[in-house]
């Protein structure tokens, strides 16, 4: 097993061109013609999180200005920063007035977290944008694009990341594995998959964990790293409340509750993933569903996790007993 373990493996395996970039094709055949052109629109990156967005810039910049400059001409900001507009102005100025570095005429500005921003501070940050347009880019990040007011945009070019597909993914967790002298087996990393639900970078944060608690990648290593139930302890439960064995059923509840620390909307949203598996008519499956959107409901509301999760298994046994 490595021993290296001081640094992020998020960090040490993050690509540094578009060229090492997996997955979006599409968008990164885009982001190389402006590298080719060295030529540059605002640009708007949205996605949940771990699918690349902030990696994709990164590799753009470091494409750019190549990597002796991009500290140069790159700035960084998170807009959920208490700081506030004024503040991101403040900077931007300061930024925008100098010179770039490496014969690109311009500067690129980062904003992440974009939008986290009220609708007034946007508004705001669209005329920054149109005042510094001559020396800088914007590089706006976001998890919705819908929460970007439309002024915005409008001028910028606007790049769609959707979760990287397993295969890809699979493929650099082994790599990261095999480089790492990472002992895995193929249940474990199927395992760091579900879990990870396509964020690349949760996926990557769970194998350095499990990893630096002394373990191999396996199946119950990584549920007991970062305290997920096992998916087919939720199913077992299911199936045993379908099959009117109440008791079974709360017993297998209280236990998932007590060996994983499990709160119940971490236990409701498991139980969500695996409706789905169910060997049951579709319009049972979508009865289900509705009942459990009400539990999850009371429990945010202040409700007793157990009194609701226990509901939600005795319906299952009364609807069980209607088949």
């Amino acid at each position: 097993m490595g021993s290296n373990y001081d640094a992020m493996w998020t960090e040490k395996y993050r690509p540094k061109s578009l060229d090492e970039l997996k997955g979006h094709k599409d968008i990164i055949l885009r982001l190389k013609g402006f590298v080719e052109r060295r030529n540059l629109p605002h640009l708007l990156l949205a996605g949940p999180p771990g699918t690349g967005k902030t990696t994709a810039l990164l590799a753009l910049a470091n494409d750019l200005f190549g990597s002796n400059n991009v500290a140069r001409n790159l700035l960084e900001m998170n807009a959920s920063d208490d700081r506030g507009i004024d503040a991101i102005r403040t900077k931007v100025k300061e930024f925008a007035r100098t010179a770039s570095y490496g014969g690109v005429p311009f500067k690129i500005i980062c904003l992440d977290e974009a939008d986290s921003l009220t609708s007034a501070a946007q508004h705001a940050l669209r005329r920054t944008m149109e005042r510094y347009v001559k020396t800088s880019r914007f590089a706006l990040i976001c998890n919705y694009s819908s929460k970007i007011i439309e002024p915005i945009q409008s001028r910028c070019a606007i790049f769609r990341f959707k979760p990287l597909d397993e295969k890809s993914m699979k493929e650099f967790l082994i790599h990261i594995c095999k480089n790492e002298n990472l002992a895995y087996d193929k249940e474990g990393i199927d395992t760091v998959l579900y879990i990870s639900e396509g964020d690349l970078r949760k996926a990557i944060n769970i194998l350095q964990s499990t990893a630096a608690s002394g373990k191999s990648i396996e199946r119950v290593t990584v549920l007991q790293t970062v305290g997920h139930a096992d998916p087919e302890r939720i199913r077992e439960m299911l199936l045993h409340a379908l099959k009117s064995d109440f008791n079974k059923a709360r017993e297998i509840l209280q236990h998932l509750i007590l060996e994983y620390g499990l709160s119940g909307t971490d236990v409701t949203y498991q139980i969500y993933r695996e409706i789905p598996s169910l060997s049951l008519p579709d319009l049972q499956k979508l009865a289900i569903t509705e009942f459990l959107a009400e539990v999850d409901f009371r429990i945010s509301e202040g409700a007793s996790s157990n009194i609701q999760l226990s509901a939600f298994l005795a319906k299952l046994v009364k609807d069980g007993n209607k088949e």
